[in-house]
């Protein structure tokens, strides 16, 4: 099946550079034509041309809005099943009764697994620039969680404020108790839905590549482009980037299930090529999501897990401590913050935060919001550019069919 679908992909990508605007056409000037409408394409940033983008951004979003729109009228009983499901939900989320205690553990649980889904979505399915949930959010939850359960000597913080906020429980535990098992246990939820999260973000490639070989449209997505011509110069690739991908594209086409597999593994930034190629040839759903789910939620995230926990276990981070104080020089004055900030949090711990401890914010954990700040403001300005530049495109393309059409 592979070697067809190369074989009619290898004549249809021909088929296109030979014939354009109706005539044999040479090649190269349509490659220039499309490298100079990505370059334009790519100066519509804020920083650069902030109106242009501003009004590029609204009208993509006008235009996502109509297209939904009308798909949402064309499935009217999916919309009125939808809003009645809805409307009993409400009625029983506000109706008194015996219930409501199901109710709100349904709820709470509910909210936590769709937090930690949402983040893993937003890690993995491109938009913009991706936001990079696990440093900013999963990363730091597990590492506290490994923190506090070394002071604590247990895991067994009381809920509520857990996991909002992390205090020691009341009863006394024995100093040793604490295992890796027992940590990996505490945070396995998030970890495994935060996981689920980048399988389900890993879908959009999987699905456009898809439609586009089913259907035999080209689709408006430079990944695909770039795969189609990956694909055709296969044999003269030279630099490490074209190997790489090459090297992702023959294991996931050849190997199947298990190069799905080993591919979702392990921290991969080729994965959405995965993706694409599964896609385009024509690999079945449940064969790539099953192995994206089980590499990514299971096997990749235990070993992202494991990794926080052993750096941030309690004697690792007294001998960083101490490195850093061994620093010449500057190493007291470097040493000294870390210090604050790991007391104030077992003071925080053990809920003697209002005495004992100077008030005021310590630099390590104010740089750390910022860099949240920073990361996700970035993220929003690169959904913005990047709608801004789906509408150049749009644009682009009519003015290239109005041209064909003369």
């Amino acid at each position: 099946m592979a070697e067809n679908g190369k074989n009619c992909d290898q004549r249809r990508v021909a088929m296109n550079k030979e014939q354009y605007n109706g005539n044999f056409t040479d090649p190269s000037s349509v490659n220039e034509k499309k490298r100079r409408d990505r370059e334009e394409r790519q100066n519509i940033v804020l920083w650069r041309q902030p109106l242009i983008t501003l009004q590029y951004f609204s009208l993509e979003i006008l235009v996502i809005l109509k297209e939904w729109t009308s798909k949402l009228w064309h499935r009217q009983s999916i919309v009125v099943s939808f809003l009645l499901l809805l409307a009993v939900l409400i009625a029983t989320y506000y109706v008194e009764g015996a219930h409501q205690q199901y109710v709100q553990r349904i709820e709470k649980q509910f909210l936590l697994y769709a937090y930690w889904i949402g983040l893993g979505i937003l890690s993995s399915v491109g938009l913009g620039t991706g936001l990079h949930t696990f440093l900013l959010y999963l990363g730091p939850h597990i590492a506290s969680v490994t923190l506090a359960a070394y002071e604590c000597n247990s895991v067994n913080f009381p809920e509520p404020p857990y996991p909002d906020q992390i205090i020691c429980p009341d009863e006394e535990s024995i100093e040793g108790t604490i295992s890796l098992w027992s940590i990996i246990s505490k945070v396995r939820i998030e970890a495994c839905m935060w996981g689920i999260g980048t399988a389900i973000g890993e879908l959009p490639p999987y699905f456009m590549a898809r439609a586009a070989r089913l259907s035999g449209a080209e689709p408006d997505d430079e990944e695909y482009q770039e795969f189609e011509e990956m694909l055709e110069h296969a044999e003269t690739a030279q630099d490490f980037a074209s190997r790489a991908k090459l090297a992702v594209q023959n294991l996931v086409q050849k190997v199947g299930f298990f190069g799905i597999l080993a591919c979702a593994s392990i921290p991969n930034p080729l994965f959405d090529l995965a993706g694409i190629t599964c896609g385009h040839f024509l690999v079945p759903f449940w064969t790539f999501f099953g192995a994206t789910l089980i590499g990514k939620a299971i096997i990749k995230m235990h070993i992202q897990k494991l990794f926080v926990i052993i750096t941030f276990s309690k004697h690792i981070v007294e001998q960083m401590v101490a490195f850093i104080g061994a620093v010449p020089g500057i190493g007291p004055s470097l040493q000294k913050p870390f210090q604050e900030y790991l007391e104030a949090q077992r003071q925080k711990l053990h809920h003697r935060s209002e005495m004992g401890t100077p008030q005021g914010e310590n630099w390590l954990s104010w740089m750390f919001e910022k860099l949240v700040v920073v990361m996700v403001c970035y993220f929003i300005l690169s959904i913005i550019n990047s709608m801004a530049q789906s509408y150049a495109k749009r644009i682009q393309q009519r003015l290239n069919s109005e041209e064909k059409t003369k």
